[in-house]
């Protein structure tokens, strides 16, 4: 059976999400690990942007956003409802914004930002998604949802930064939310290097 080809890069958040909705969707695919320094030439021929994660269909389709990869997958299958839990808005503030505060806090000897406004930044958006998980399990209800899934990678390298300092905040449903998630045998399936996958 010829099956689809995802070119990934394993800490990539966009390839993480990417790979925990293939995964939970059930599509068989074969995974690619890609060194960023050295691109596979049928990868950039398929994306010529030369951003993983990229998802090469069986009849020659290409998917090369990591949403949209999200999307298909469940589209196909989806044994959990995540699509019910899609807010476009939500994963467009994580995705634009917060993402941008998140690259100059974790990498302001390189991106010229300023950490402390910065840390600021993405701390408010971190502190605005509280009210939800402060009655419910996940951003969209008890069930993890495309919102969860499209969001942790982000937040899980926010954390990582200075995890004493985030640890402190006073953000009992997010610190809990981010611990589950990170503890789940869907994350550790995504997260198994390439060699180790069956």
């Amino acid at each position: 059976m010829v099956v689809p080809v995802l070119y990934s890069f394993r800490r990539c958040p966009y390839a993480m999400r990417a790979r925990m909705a293939l995964l939970i969707s059930g599509t068989p695919f074969e995974l690619r690990e890609v060194a960023l320094r050295n691109k596979p030439p049928e990868m950039i021929a398929a994306s010529p942007k030369g951003t993983v994660p990229v998802l090469m269909l069986p009849d020659g389709g290409v998917i090369d956003e990591s949403l949209d990869i999200m999307r298909h997958a469940l589209a196909q299958h989806d044994p959990e409802h995540w699509l019910a839990g899609d807010d476009a808005a939500i994963i467009a503030a994580n995705d634009g914004p917060f993402k941008h505060h998140l690259d100059r806090y974790k990498y302001a000897d390189r991106r010229g930002g300023n950490p402390d406004s910065d840390r600021a930044e993405g701390l408010a958006f971190l502190d605005g998604l509280e009210p939800r998980l402060a009655g419910s399990a996940n951003l969209c209800g008890e069930g993890r949802s495309l919102t969860d899934i499209a969001l942790l990678p982000f937040v899980r390298q926010f954390a990582a930064v200075d995890r004493s300092w985030f640890d402190v905040q006073p953000l009992p449903g997010l610190q809990r939310w981010l611990r589950a998630h990170l503890a789940s045998a869907l994350f550790m399936a995504a997260m198994a290097r390439p060699d180790a996958r069956t």
